[in-house]
């Protein structure tokens, strides 16, 4: 759903990347209240993660692909306002990088695949949550709706966006009808992933997933023969290391990223698809960065495909780890910068 220069005329694309900007400008005031020991050194590799799993495209119909668009499986375990950090890191990286998603676009990209599949996403796993029994599964199951209804939602605001600011005079019914039906089989997938990748994460740390805080068990101590709640006010053990479990998501980034991604469906995704066929693309332009030597994730002047791809993917992932470690660790410093006592000298 990576939104080329060209689909969208400049002043709603300028509109849209107000509302963008100002998503993410919210969105960096509010992590300060989610990053923590915790979730501080996973956000940037979550961002990571979702950059490797896009490269994955997999069959949805014939001659269409999709593929992960992040912004349920980052809320879930991270949080909803470094949810939309993450997946704004990911699509800065591939529009510079790697020429995919239009710069004038950006804020198009933006405010659809990071704002509204967070808040989309989030706001249905927190309801079922609410009502679903307080247990590690029911997490999975929160996290399989929502994540299945976030893509179409994304859909949905793409038709809208396009209705008011499409380059091309194409029917809206037809544009809403291909885009949401082919998005909701996307959805399936999408769902699929987030909902393997929450569940595997919670039956391992389950502390380290956002979305499971408050439904964990309370600590019991035996008191007299029975077991009891441990009070609210009792020391908590101390927090595991993270290492392990930052090692092995980064480790396997690689792997998708430099490896499994060559085996991904060379077909068209979703809003490709719709474009070629309902004529969207008629004004469609060069992007900007289509000269840069990751463009369409290859490496310029490697020519052995399966490795120009690889080394791409796996440069993506670096840089995107590295810079989404950066905003993030800017962030919660700023937090722990707010929370320090202040000697008043009295």
């Amino acid at each position: 759903m990576h939104v080329p220069d060209g689909f969208i005329d400049a002043p709603i694309s300028a509109a849209t990347g107000v509302v963008a900007a100002t998503a993410v400008a919210v969105s960096l005031r509010g992590a300060r209240r989610e990053l923590d020991e915790r979730t501080a050194p996973l956000a940037g590799l979550v961002a990571a993660f979702i950059f490797a799993v896009q490269m994955l495209n997999f069959p949805v119909a014939a001659g269409t692909s999709g593929h992960l668009l992040g912004g349920a499986l980052a809320a879930i375990l991270v949080g909803p306002y470094t949810g939309v950090l993450c997946v704004s890191v990911v699509l800065l990286m591939q529009g510079i990088l790697f020429a995919d998603g239009g710069l004038t676009a950006l804020g198009v990209n933006i405010t659809d695949m990071a704002v509204v599949t967070t808040v989309v996403a989030y706001a249905v796993f927190r309801g079922l949550v609410k009502v679903l029994p307080r247990r590690r599964g029911s997490i999975t199951v929160a996290a399989f709706t929502a994540a299945v209804l976030s893509v179409p939602a994304a859909a949905v605001a793409f038709t809208l966006i396009y209705a008011v600011g499409g380059t091309t005079d194409v029917s809206l019914g037809k544009v809403a009808t291909a885009m949401i039906g082919v998005h909701v089989l996307i959805g399936i997938g999408e769902a699929a992933i987030t909902a393997l990748t929450v569940g595997a994460v919670v039956a391992v740390r389950p502390d380290l997933v956002y979305g499971a805080r408050g439904l964990q068990q309370k600590l019991k101590l035996r008191v007299d023969g029975q077991l009891v709640d441990v009070p609210d006010t009792a020391p908590v053990p101390a927090a595991r290391s993270h290492r392990k479990v930052w090692i092995a998501g980064l480790v396997t980034s690689l792997v998708l990223a430099g490896f499994v991604s060559f085996y991904a469906s060379a077909s068209p995704d979703g809003l490709e698809k719709v474009a070629a066929d309902k004529g969207i693309d008629a004004k469609a332009e060069k992007h900007a960065a289509s000269d840069s030597p990751l463009a369409d994730y290859g490496v310029r002047d490697v020519e052995n495909a399966r490795l120009s791809g690889g080394l791409a993917g796996v440069i993506g992932v670096g840089v995107t780890v590295v810079a989404g470690s950066t905003v993030f660790w800017a962030v919660r410093r700023r937090r722990s910068a707010d929370t320090t006592p202040v000697s008043t000298g009295v």
